[in-house]
């Protein structure tokens, strides 16, 4: 009998190639398997609120983590945005939420792709809140300590008033100090104070009205919506 079973397990060896057959390889730890969408989020983002006056940088990896897909933030996002502090994973699915997860699993916030490599999420408390691929960011808004000194307002070419925008507080705001001579054109307006928002320069009556200027080229400063009577700030 026992040669028998010999036998045929020999004829069963002869069948199957004359070797054992190799079991299928396990996924290697650590490795998590990512569709299209997810592979093309791997790499370092920027993450920003609508001003960009909070801005910091996100790091999205391909490691597995209990929670989902390891997920890094720099040192300062902890203090600009406090709940990043309970992210530790992300997760995207095919034509789904880019979530970013905590140490269970849960979804702390969820991002939209809105336009090609820019993702944004409502949070409560902070507003509009986006991830960014850095050809999608665009240059560093201007901060109000570079725009401090002296400016000259054009119009057709021909400077019509001098500015100086100070950076002594007035409000919430900066000063503005006009010097005559000076077109009536600014005059009537009254420019008294000044600030940085959302990458334009805003000057501000003391009646509440508002010039907004966008920045342009050659450190000139365009004010917005275009006229056919274009207004310039340059600077000095």
């Amino acid at each position: 009998m026992a040669r028998r079973v010999a036998l045929f397990a020999a004829v069963l060896l002869a069948l199957s190639g004359g070797e054992p057959a190799a079991q299928a390889p396990a996924t290697a730890p650590g490795s998590p398997t990512l569709g299209d969408a997810a592979k093309a989020m791997i790499g370092t983002w920027e993450f920003v609120n609508a001003d960009r006056d909070k801005r910091c940088t996100v790091t999205f990896r391909a490691d597995a983590t209990a929670a989902g897909t390891k997920v890094e933030f720099d040192r300062a996002c902890g203090g600009v945005f406090p709940f990043i502090r309970d992210v530790v994973a992300w997760s995207l699915a095919e034509g789904d939420f880019l979530r970013l997860l905590d140490a269970r699993g849960r979804s702390v916030l969820e991002f939209s792709e809105v336009e090609s490599g820019i993702f944004e999420a409502p949070r409560p408390g902070e507003g509009i809140l986006f991830i960014q691929h850095a050809s999608a960011a665009g240059p560093e808004p201007r901060k109000a300590d570079e725009m401090v000194g002296e400016w000259t307002m054009q119009r057709a070419g021909k400077p019509i008033c001098a500015l100086t925008l100070s950076n002594t507080a007035s409000g919430e705001d900066f000063a503005v100090r006009v010097r005559p001579p000076c077109d009536v054109l600014v005059t009537r307006f009254g420019p008294a104070t000044w600030q940085m928002e959302r990458g334009e320069l805003v000057l501000k009556s003391a009646r509440g009205q508002v010039w907004r200027f966008e920045e342009g080229e050659e450190q000139a400063w365009r004010r917005i919506p275009e006229s056919a009577d274009p207004l310039l700030m340059v600077r000095k």
